[in-house]
């Protein structure tokens, strides 16, 4: 299977290539101008072949044309530096605007993909306390769900071409490479974490290796389309989050941070990304019988962190 992926030098566009490189698969990367000379890190020669692509200028490499499946991933880090007004436009622009340019090239092609799987997030779902949230749930209303919606909405034009399209709104992903947990485990480390605001709000996690099998299946399985949400079927408090991670790293979980000092150390993105409540269930990969690697967070934080 010929296999396109973007954004395939951050944590999950990484461990995708890995994996479907040992499966065998022809695998091409679409690499922007900023990015052709970085390299993934973990791929193993021979590398995948690099396809040019520019969103800014709608360019994408002629050679793409016949590939099966495309996996989208491209889009700038949420979490990297504070929202200014100027950051806020980059998070929407290289979600927003570089998906409606890479559906409107994908369309031009002489033979466009017939699976486009999308990045999205739980963040669609914005600050729900404890309602418990699946696909067909209404979005939220905050900065980060705006961008998720209009994400999505250009994600869903891919099927004007025929493409089956499907979204994956991902967790918090659990990784020891990168992305939240690295950084949630630094203070503990130092002896002095905790849980973060009240510790009451829901937190949707997922393995990385459950996120890669998740895009594996969505390119495989003909009855999954449209949005699906990559989360551990058991999400936890953020209190509970806390002990087992705590417990885990045999560190005390005794030195909360108070919800008005996150807000005053990161701004609009504290409320976002950490006392926000997410109460995320993956309704559609339980319906087709997914086999999740680990459903609960406890020894799933013993196999990523090495204990």
């Amino acid at each position: 299977m010929r296999v396109l992926i973007s954004g395939s030098t951050g944590l999950v566009g990484t461990a995708l290539l890995d994996a479907m490189r040992q499966r065998g698969h022809d695998l091409g990367r679409l690499v922007r101008p900023s990015t052709r000379n970085r390299t993934t890190g973990r791929a193993r020669s021979p590398e995948p072949v690099s396809l040019a692509w520019d969103p800014e200028g709608g360019i994408l490499d002629p050679a793409s044309s016949g590939a099966d499946a495309i996996v989208h991933l491209a889009g700038a880090s949420i979490a990297d530096g504070r929202w200014t007004a100027s950051r806020k436009q980059l998070l929407l622009e290289s979600r927003v605007d570089a998906t409606r340019q890479l559906v409107e090239a994908l369309g031009r092609l002489t033979r466009p993909p017939k699976v486009f799987v999308a990045a999205s997030a739980i963040g669609f779902y914005g600050d729900r306390g404890d309602e418990a949230l699946t696909e067909s749930s209404p979005p939220g209303r905050d900065f980060l769900a705006h961008v998720c919606q209009d994400w999505e909405t250009e994600s869903q034009h891919a099927s004007a071409f025929g493409a089956r399209v499907v979204i994956l709104r991902f967790g918090i992903i659990l990784a020891r490479e990168g992305g939240a947990l690295p950084r949630m485990v630094l203070p503990f480390r130092m002896g002095v974490g905790g849980r973060l605001g009240s510790g009451r709000q829901w937190m949707s996690w997922v393995m990385l290796e459950d996120v890669v099998e998740v895009i594996r299946y969505a390119i495989d399985a003909a009855d999954l389309v449209g949005p699906v949400n990559v989360v551990s079927p058991n999400p936890v408090r953020n209190s509970d989050f806390t002990t087992a991670l705590g417990q885990v790293l045999h560190r005390p979980t005794l030195f909360p941070a108070p919800g008005f000092a996150l807000r005053v150390a990161l701004g609009e993105m504290a409320d976002a990304l950490l006392l926000s409540s997410q109460r995320v269930l993956p309704q559609k990969l339980q319906t087709l019988g997914y086999p999740f690697f680990h459903q609960s967070l406890e020894p799933a934080l013993q196999t990523v962190l090495g204990r």
